[in-house]
């Protein structure tokens, strides 16, 4: 009898929460031991909630963690980081948004992401293993901004050519690439 030792994929959505077409709710379908944090009831724009809600998830995991977070859910992650001494095997950090930047129009103001603490964007060195993937077109964050906040984080940093936000409304519902990365991880 051997132990199963394969992590578990802990999936971090960013603030639209779960998106029926989005990859990461189709990844965790296809992926036979990947959960995901639970949408928010109350406080959904609170940073500390979000941070609250990933470390609720991650003590409820036994064995090696791989998190796979897109958008603000990088933020979440980094945030969490910050807080939290859990050992994580990687994370894959997909189209970080730049809340430190006005976000287009639907989208937080800058005034509501400080009022509820996600600024400043923390920059510290990230305790484990990470790849961030950077559009070259992302209309929530400027590639060479990203590449700055992976560098920041020492994540490798993975271009992925022009591929909007990673998002159903770019295009992508399926990214197979995840989970080539996530296999690099893990």
């Amino acid at each position: 009898m051997t132990l199963d030792t394969k992590p578990v994929v802990l999936i971090v959505p960013g603030l639209r929460d779960h998106v029926a077409e989005h990859w990461q709710t189709l990844l965790e379908q296809k992926l036979p031991k990947a959960v995901s944090v639970p949408p928010l009831e109350h406080d959904k724009l609170s940073c500390a909630a979000r941070v609250a809600a990933l470390d609720e998830a991650l003590a409820k995991i036994a064995g090696p963690v791989i998190l796979v977070a897109h958008s603000a859910g990088v933020m979440i992650t980094v945030h969490w980081a910050q807080r939290h001494n859990r050992p994580i095997q990687g994370a894959l950090l997909a189209t970080p948004a730049d809340l430190e930047q006005p976000l287009p129009d639907g989208y937080p103001t800058h005034e509501v992401l400080a009022a509820n603490g996600w600024l400043p964007c923390p920059r510290l060195p990230l305790p484990f293993p990470s790849i961030v993937g950077a559009s070259r077109n992302d209309p929530l964050a400027q590639f060479d901004r990203v590449a700055a906040m992976a560098a920041d984080w020492g994540s490798r940093l993975v271009d992925l050519g022009e591929v909007g936000h990673l998002n159903p409304a770019a295009g992508y519902g399926p990214w197979p690439q995840a989970e080539t990365l996530i296999s690099e991880l893990g």
